[in-house]
């Protein structure tokens, strides 16, 4: 059985020993590796008193904000972070909350490897900060959008022509908004978030009325169906997955739902 406590204090010490004193500006003869306790609570703004009671296993649950600290001075990775969260109050860190500005390389060449099945990489927050070709054709050409308006909640309430491309939009629009519920409440505050609630709430009546409404899903799977002027109807079965080490980024997924769907794709992507 797993000792959390105990985790947490070795974890602590283990990574501090692990730091370069001379790379972080420290100097003096020292007796063992890595940065001296009261050094580490420098860098974290804290105590040396409740940093050692911290690497002793007595100082009890620290709070999120002192576990940020500690990931900062520790210089620890995304995945060590995550750690330092899980065994020190028994959750995930909070998603970061500045958005991204686009997807790594690797997770770029999967999106470009479905040349025929719209994909693309969101935020909690539903910003688009990776798509591939067929997403252009199919759903929205995200290329000819400002980096501030690659948003499909604002598209979806604010842009006509988005709008008009839905099949059923009161559907689309009800799952957008109990997901950016659901999603930004577990990545925490989040400025973004809150711009873009504040947006929509003054410029959307429908988001303010769907909003009021308090529903609250997960992305997950379903259907939907848009309309193309070329071809008409096409409908996609759209899967969401998480993209691992980022718990703030969703992969989406439209598949189309049948052979004649898919050769409406091929069209808009010839």
């Amino acid at each position: 059985m797993m000792d959390t406590a105990k985790d947490f204090s070795t974890f602590l010490k283990d990574r501090r020993q692990r730091l370069d004193p001379a790379a972080l500006g420290f100097t003096g003869r020292r007796r063992t590796p890595g940065l001296r306790r009261e050094e580490v609570a420098a860098r974290a703004n804290i105590s040396t008193t409740w940093y050692t009671w911290l690497e002793q296993g007595r100082g009890g649950a620290p709070s999120a904000r002192v576990l940020e600290s500690l990931a900062s001075a520790l210089m620890l990775t995304e995945a060590e972070r995550d750690y330092l969260f899980l065994i020190g109050i028994g959750r995930p860190a909070r998603a970061g909350t500045a958005a991204p500005e686009g997807v790594a390389p690797r997770l770029q060449r999967v999106l470009d490897a479905l040349p025929l099945i719209p994909a693309l990489v969101a935020t909690s927050s539903w910003d688009v900060i990776g798509w591939n070709q067929a997403a252009r054709r199919v759903l929205t050409d995200y290329d000819l959008l400002p980096p501030g308006e690659r948003n499909i909640l604002r598209l979806m309430f604010l842009d006509s022509q988005t709008q008009a491309a839905q099949s059923d939009w009161a559907l689309t629009a009800r799952y957008l908004v109990a997901t950016f519920r659901a999603e930004t409440a577990r990545a925490g505050h989040n400025p973004r978030a809150a711009d873009l609630l504040a947006e929509l709430s003054a410029n959307s009546e429908a988001f303010v009325r769907l909003w009021k409404e308090n529903d609250v899903l997960r992305p997950g799977e379903g259907t939907k169906t848009i309309l193309k002027p070329k071809v008409g109807e096409v409908c996609l079965e759209f899967s969401s997955f998480a993209v691992d080490g980022r718990p703030d980024l969703k992969l989406m997924i439209y598949n189309p739902a049948s052979d004649a769907d898919r050769e409406k794709i091929e069209q808009l992507c010839s």
